[in-house]
């Protein structure tokens, strides 16, 4: 599986519009999407965290947390921004991540950025299979459609 690292190195303005967007509020912020266990999506507010190549998110006990266990298939898409229409957006798998010192490395980061935890949450990381930013012009300035496309998968093994 890919990391957010891969995105970084093959399409850096990729990663970098995309971490831009994701932290626009200086806490990472956007929603996550899972896969109900009936198929139908299921949309929620996360704190996405970048750190050490990886992208991950610390996950409460809840329907998203299931769904995650039973499929593991994601979409985060950023928070919308007050004067234009960017947009990151990437899906793949997300896995549990059970190495303690990547634990406590994310949730340092997480706290610097002025998140905190709850008890019980677990820590996943998630592995992108494509990815893709919208850029716009300002809000109201003419000619503002179609956006410019950055667009980036990981390669197939």
């Amino acid at each position: 599986m890919a990391r957010w690292q891969d995105i970084e190195r093959a399409a850096p303005a990729v990663a970098e519009g995309g971490q831009q967007l994701l932290y626009q509020f200086g806490i990472g912020l956007g929603y996550l999407a899972t896969v109900g266990p009936d198929g139908t999506p299921r949309v929620h507010p996360f704190c996405p965290i970048i750190e050490g190549g990886g992208l991950y998110g610390f996950i409460v006990p809840s329907p998203k947390r299931r769904d995650l266990y039973r499929s593991g298939r994601f979409a985060i898409h950023s928070f919308p921004m007050e004067d234009r229409d960017d947009e990151f957006f990437c899906s793949g798998a997300a896995q549990r991540e059970l190495d303690a010192s990547t634990n406590e490395r994310v949730l340092a980061k997480y706290r610097a950025d002025g998140g905190d935890s709850s008890p019980g949450e677990e820590l996943f990381e998630f592995e992108p299979e494509r990815a893709l930013l919208a850029r716009y012009k300002a809000r109201g300035e003419p000619d503002n459609w179609p956006p410019d496309y950055l667009r980036w998968m990981a390669a197939a093994n």
